[in-house]
């Protein structure tokens, strides 16, 4: 079982310093990838409350806003060689597919593919819209972008006819390293998302989940496959994310359930508890080795 970490890096502590010298730490102590969360922008009233706290909000410290995970994931590389770098997740349907598409292989080119494209559909009502998308239609316009992006990251020159994008003998080169392409990594608990896992997922990311919840959505998941007259495939990876609050030494437990990579959460990114958590880590990485 392989070992990352979860930091969606926020301003004004995730210094340029700070970034840098996290990701090189990271790489040194063993840990197979960082992933980062998304949002563009964030508002003071929600429709829905973020579903990963306890009060619905996001986190974020006074004055300060989540970096964009894509330039982000740029400076990362940049000062690491053998880190992946997940997306966990990117808001596909609030994304424009072509410049999603584009951005991503970039990266995987960049980074001599190491980048996993973990993707969702997003719970922030208020986030999409402002995109200039709607909120109801998210999912089956995920699965269109995500066509788009599969196509154009394999076939030379795409036509393409859909909903919601339409073009004629459309080249995006180059492609990327990782073939047949970027490995797309879904997200999500409701039977669409665990369908899109089947029909476009090279794995499956369950974040907040301990080792009951993931042995039920891994079920599930199995369960999807049988829908579809398919077996889930060994290389078709489970990726899980634990409650923050779960000790480290009993997250051997999802070895055991099947769990491919665990990705811990790092919580504040204060720089006192960065090096408290990242020891942890360290330590777990030396058990799972």
């Amino acid at each position: 079982m392989k070992i990352g970490v979860f930091s969606t890096f926020m301003s004004p502590l995730a210094t340029p310093e700070m970034i840098r010298d996290f990701g090189r730490h990271a790489e040194d102590i063993g840990l197979d990838s960082i992933w980062m969360g998304e949002h563009v922008v964030l508002f003071d009233k929600n429709t829905f409350g973020y579903p990963g706290s306890k009060d619905g909000r996001i986190p974020v410290p006074e004055g300060g806003g989540l970096l964009d995970v894509v330039a982000t994931f740029g400076f990362l590389a940049a000062a690491t060689s053998k880190l992946r770098l997940g997306t966990g997740v990117a808001l596909v349907p609030q994304r424009n597919p072509l410049y999603t598409a584009k951005e991503i292989c970039t990266l995987d080119w960049l980074t001599n593919g190491r980048i996993d494209f973990g993707i969702g559909v997003g719970w922030n009502k208020e986030e999409v819209e402002a995109c200039g998308y709607g909120w109801e239609d998210r999912g089956a316009r995920c699965d269109e972008f995500l066509e788009v992006m599969q196509r154009l990251w394999t076939e030379p020159v795409v036509d393409f006819a859909g909903k919601w994008v339409t073009f004629e003998a459309c080249r995006l080169d180059p492609k990327p390293i990782q073939k047949p392409h970027v490995p797309i990594i879904v997200g999500g608990y409701a039977e669409p998302a665990l369908r899109r896992a089947v029909r476009f997922g090279a794995g499956w990311y369950g974040f907040n989940r301990d080792p009951a919840g993931t042995k039920d959505m891994i079920r599930r998941l199995d369960e999807a496959f049988a829908k579809a007259g398919r077996e889930r495939r060994k290389d078709f990876q489970i990726i899980i994310t634990p409650p923050a609050t779960m000790p480290v030494d009993a997250m051997q437990e999802y070895a055991g359930l099947g769990v491919d990579r665990l990705v811990l959460n790092l919580g504040s990114q204060r720089p006192e508890r960065i090096r408290e958590r990242m020891a942890e880590m360290e330590r777990l990485v030396k058990s799972a080795a």
